[in-house]
């Protein structure tokens, strides 16, 4: 056998081979810990359409971008607010034409069910010395439900007054753990989240001028055309059917 052979036959395994492992490929998506399940029934959808497998890695947008700007194998990126993405934006880590604002939330005020209290959300309401204990949410300074938190309860006069009793968990989630187990009186989580608990009860939602609007960015940070894919299958109606179920505003479609 020549060798001008034996070279073809190698270029063509390599070429099937690589083919294969395309075909096998999985879709890596970072996400915000609220789009857990959301996302989850999304991906699941996606494969059954497509046949290409996705994997999830669900925390914090802010412990998930610092990852990212690490190397971290990610090939979709989907933040709980504009910060986290507008900071891999800005170090070149995401494709920003890419980028679009798919979905809305709304922050809410939650209590163990059964052991709500009356709140009034507005300005001069005493929220303080309407109950006793901790007020649970994100890290008031990173984590996009705590930041949105902070701002809520100090353009209605109340961070002051509360600040000593925040908790801040490392995602929305953890917050809302908190609150289930009553390790936290209260708690501000998204709407979607509280919704998926039968363990706690919303006793109040924040007005929505009281804070900066809730989107969630989605951007790819690879190129590669299965993710492509995905991203483009998030803003199609099997997914918009999806997010609405979990009670996600729908930006855009």
């Amino acid at each position: 056998m020549s060798m001008h052979t034996l070279k073809t036959i190698s270029i063509t395994a390599i070429l099937i081979l690589w083919g294969i492992n395309a075909a096998f490929a999985d879709v890596t998506v970072f996400a915000a810990a609220s789009l857990t399940n959301a996302l989850s029934d999304v991906g699941k959808a996606f494969e059954a359409a497509h046949k290409i497998p996705v994997k999830f890695s669900f925390a914090s947008s802010s412990a998930l971008a610092k990852q990212i700007e690490q190397g971290a194998p990610a090939d979709v990126f989907a933040s709980a607010d504009t910060k986290w993405m507008d900071y891999l934006d800005g170090k070149g880590k995401i494709d920003h034409s890419t980028r679009s604002n798919l979905l809305g939330n709304t922050l809410v005020l939650i209590a163990p069910q059964s052991k709500g209290f009356p709140v009034t959300m507005k300005k001069g309401f005493d929220l303080a010395g309407a109950f006793r204990g901790k007020l649970c949410t994100g890290v008031v300074e990173s984590v996009p439900v705590g930041i949105y938190a902070k701002e809520a309860l100090t353009r209605l006069g109340l961070w002051e007054s509360i600040q000593p009793r925040v908790v801040g968990a490392q995602d929305v989630r953890a917050a809302l753990n908190l609150v289930e187990r009553g390790e936290c009186d209260t708690g501000i989580v998204y709407e979607t989240d509280a919704k998926l608990s039968k363990k706690v009860e919303v006793i109040g939602r924040f007005p929505a001028d009281s804070h900066s609007p809730i989107v969630y960015p989605f951007a790819l940070v690879t190129q590669s055309g299965d993710a492509k894919k995905f991203l483009d299958y998030l803003k199609q109606k099997p997914s918009a059917e999806i997010f609405a179920k979990y009670g996600f505003k729908l930006l855009e479609q």
